[in-house]
């Protein structure tokens, strides 16, 4: 049986040769992204999570299963990870509803 999916799981394991090509930008990203998840304001385990729940709401299947994997190892329960999934799904269903206030708007200014 062939796998057909766009998406191959072991790719994400070759995330690291984005450099290959571009040594010097992907160089530069590792080193920002090595700094971002870096224990700061706020804690490494409180990162993973808007990383998960950011993963969802940009429907990354590779970052769902890299930040899955890293909230379960940083202590994360499953009811949380859930959780911050919501709030992401709260967050994007409101943003797309607040766009029907610039409907209502053209719609308004057309019927005059």
């Amino acid at each position: 049986m062939s796998d057909n999916s766009y998406f191959k799981k072991d790719d994400l394991k070759k995330f690291g040769e984005i450099s290959k090509w571009q040594e010097k930008l992907g160089s530069k990203f590792f080193d920002y992204y090595g700094e971002v998840f870096k224990e700061g304001a706020l804690s490494a385990r409180e990162k993973s999570l808007i990383a998960l729940a950011v993963a969802h709401t940009l429907q990354c299947p590779y970052c769902i299963d890299a930040y899955s994997n890293t909230c379960v190892e940083k202590g994360l329960e499953e009811e949380e990870m859930m959780e911050a999934i919501h709030v992401a799904a709260a967050i994007r269903s409101g943003s797309t509803l607040v766009y029907g206030v610039q409907m209502m708007n053209h719609v308004n200014k057309v019927s005059m």
